[in-house]
């Protein structure tokens, strides 16, 4: 009897421990799919203040993510490494607090309100226009910032009062991009940009003005990243038109392969690079910038001259083995002039007071730190910055002048 008693518990102690190894799996699998972020060590008397994350750490977008979210990790690493920040009195180290999003607005959604709950996260970031849309609906209600990286203009043009926007507005780079493409190359323009939302309204907005300036649009289309590999009969239909400027840009690997297709197939003509692709990232697909002579984009924050970027570039490739893009940086710097603005404002927690306190915060960021210019910010909630262009010419990154 005592045997069969002895065996009746060891079965039962046997699916306990089943049943609670199926508990485990679920969050594990969870957890794989966010950030790598371990919350800091913290001194007697000291308190951990949470800055949320939601972007693209898994799927075709990931690379992207993963570069906009090293920005922040490396930020909050330095202030708790050199014993964290002190608003009125109080020592707080930050904790980044990093959940996958699949770059789907409704997961950015759902993922800011999990961070609401969870970690009382009095700031949130997102590296893409459709998830700071998707929060834009109850931020202000939530009372909690956006730290929006896109350079789509129509987000800061809401008047929602809880949102920042990180990146220089797109509709700058009009005047310089058309006027360098059509003094060099000529008026005849083939658009061939990403097939997302964001490269729609880049278009709508570039191609307008082409036409203004006396420029021919001679061919309209656009790839679909996600499931386009093969460019060749897409760009073969554009060069039938005879272009003498192509418009491309989506993410940088695959504009920069589209952009070989066509020299492949004799296209001698200059490139209108969108500010999602970077100039050096797409130089590392094909080895050489003479692909894309005659490209214009962004500058690469590797050949920018601003107060704080060598040192950063430096760290960043200690860290992370690669040179850093503009996504690292403007995160990096973002996420010290929050800071700032929180020891300006007096607290961690107020979004409204913090937000208040965005333009002391950015006036407090010290020189080494300045990994970008930014002057200020606008009364449309948007950071001031120097923005800067640049040409590939003679195989070289050139900066070109424009008006600010």
């Amino acid at each position: 009897m005592q045997k069969l008693r002895l065996l009746a518990f060891l079965m039962l102690l046997a699916i306990v421990f089943i049943l609670a190894g199926c508990i485990e799996n679920p969050s594990n699998d969870a957890a794989s799919s966010e950030g790598d972020t371990e919350a800091p060590s913290t001194e007697e008397g000291e308190k951990v203040v949470n800055i949320g994350y939601s972007g693209p750490l898994s799927g075709p977008a990931a690379y992207y993510g993963e570069r906009t979210l090293n920005g922040m990790q490396m930020a909050a690493e330095e202030i708790n490494n050199n014993g964290g920040f002190e608003v009125n009195g109080q020592t707080y180290k930050m904790n980044v607090v990093a959940l996958d999003d699949k770059y789907l607005p409704n997961e950015t959604a759902a993922n800011a309100k999990r961070l609401i709950q969870e970690s009382q996260t009095p700031i949130i970031f997102t590296p893409h226009s459709g998830g700071v849309k998707a929060m834009q609906v109850f931020n202000e209600r939530e009372e909690f910032i956006i730290g929006a990286y896109t350079s789509e203009p129509a987000i800061t043009e809401t008047g929602n009062s809880l949102t920042v926007r990180i990146p220089p507005r797109y509709d700058g780079y009009m005047e310089p991009f058309t006027n360098y493409s059509m003094e060099r190359f000529g008026k005849k323009l083939a658009a061939l940009p990403t097939a997302s939302q964001y490269g729609k309204d880049w278009t709508e907005t570039l191609l307008p003005y082409w036409k203004e300036q006396g420029g021919e649009v001679v061919y309209n289309s656009s790839v679909d990243f996600s499931k386009d590999t093969d460019f060749f009969t897409m760009v073969t239909n554009a060069l039938k038109e005879e272009p003498d400027v192509l418009f491309i840009g989506g993410p940088s690997e695959p504009t920069a392969k589209l952009a070989e297709q066509a020299r492949k197939l004799g296209f001698d003509g200059g490139f209108i690079i969108m500010d999602q692709a970077k100039l050096d990232e797409m130089k590392s697909v094909t080895g050489t910038y003479e692909t894309f002579e005659g490209a214009i984009g962004v500058m690469p924050l590797v050949n920018a001259d601003y107060p704080g970027t060598p040192e950063f570039v430096e760290k960043y490739k200690e860290k992370f083995g690669e040179t850093p893009g503009s996504e690292a940086g403007f995160h990096y710097i973002a996420t010290y002039i929050f800071m700032e603005a929180m020891k300006a404002a007096g607290t961690v927690e107020d979004a409204k007071a913090i937000r208040e306190h965005m333009e002391e915060g950015i006036k407090q960021l010290p020189k080494e730190k300045q990994v970008y210019t930014i002057e200020g910010i606008g009364e449309d909630g948007g950071f001031i910055t120097d923005s800067r262009v640049a040409a590939v010419e003679d195989g070289e990154i050139v900066p070109i002048e424009m008006e600010q």
